[in-house]
């Protein structure tokens, strides 16, 4: 991996320096931060405790950075996840990084360590939960013209993003009542599964649908406050400059998405669950697994309601695709 001086730690070159004749892994006094981040994560939570009793650690992360070398970092980065056998996915592009992950704490502890020798990712903002199974088949590293796509290759969140508002002072605005439009930047069976009270749903396919829907937003709108929301936060680096471009005065994207919201401060103003893309499907705002399922044949996300239909068929058909697969 090249860091911000040019010199290229490989992966065995990492977990050389921290391993001891006694085979035991030892980290030297630089390398702690990963292991005190997760623990400061544990410790302000609002998640009961009862849930992270699970073997395994789910991380995620992004950040806008240029990556002129990203075809070089592609195998450095299979070769350290191959190395402490974490699963899961890692989207490079020139634009930055975006990854979900998941195995052992330790294996984790090592790769965001790894991760933090390279100034460009050193101290990323990480969303974790706990379960008791592998949530990944395998791993992929992936790269991408965006790591979240859009189709504007205008939109450089690295250089201009909007303004951040963070889930504390978002509550407090519901709480007060204050005139805000809550607007949810998802894709529409994302926001089926669950979403904010009263949040505007823009009915769309895809991220690349959103400049569209947005310029179709009433003109009446575009000096009233908005606060956008996605799961984890990267759809609204971007979401966030369309609006901008649109007219929109005042807009704050959620700092850390949904999933940031829950673990500041919890579940309130929020109905149902929250779509992930893993096997897990859906978690709560306890970061929990819930029975929100998939349907194998269209890979859309299944309420109870949804499987406890006549058309619901594991492996073959739901209520979404039942019609296609006549």
């Amino acid at each position: 991996m090249n860091t911000s001086a040019g010199k290229c730690l490989q992966p065995q070159e990492f977990l050389a320096g921290r391993l001891g004749k006694d085979g035991v892994d030892h980290l030297p006094p630089n390398m702690i931060g990963a292991s005190e981040r997760i623990k400061r994560w544990n410790q302000k939570s609002v998640v009961p405790r009862s849930i992270m009793v699970g073997d395994i650690l789910n991380i995620a992360g992004y950040r806008f950075v240029d990556l002129p070398d990203r075809d070089e970092l592609r195998q450095p980065f299979r070769d350290i996840c191959a190395k402490l056998n974490l699963k899961g996915t890692i989207l490079l592009s020139h634009e930055g990084i975006n990854f979900f992950l998941a195995g052992p704490q330790q294996a984790i502890d090592s790769f965001i360590q790894y991760l933090d020798q390279d100034q460009r990712f050193k101290d990323l903002t990480i969303k974790i939960s706990y379960t008791d199974y592998q949530p990944f088949n395998r791993m992929n590293v992936r790269l991408k013209k965006e790591i979240i796509s859009i189709g504007l290759d205008h939109i450089k969140p690295a250089e201009f993003t909007g303004e951040e508002i963070t889930p504390s002072e978002f509550k407090n605005w519901l709480d007060e009542g204050k005139e805000v439009l809550v607007l949810d930047t998802r894709n529409d069976y994302e926001c089926r599964i669950g979403t904010f009270e009263n949040a505007l749903e823009l009915d769309i396919k895809s991220f690349r649908d959103f400049p569209r829907a947005v310029g179709e937003m009433s003109e009446d709108l575009k000096d009233t406050p908005v606060v956008m929301f996605c799961t984890g936060g990267i759809r609204c680096e971007k979401a966030s400059v369309v609006m901008l471009d649109a007219g929109f005065s005042n807009v704050k994207q959620l700092k850390g998405g949904i999933l940031g919201y829950f673990e500041e401060v919890g579940g309130d103003y929020w109905n149902g669950d929250c779509f992930v893309f893993d096997h897990r499907v859906a978690v709560n705002p306890e970061l929990d697994e819930t029975e929100v399922a998939q349907c194998f044949a269209c890979r859309n996300p299944l309420l109870v309601k949804d499987q406890q239909s006549e058309h619901y068929e594991v492996g073959v058909s739901c209520p979404y695709c039942i019609d296609r697969v006549n």
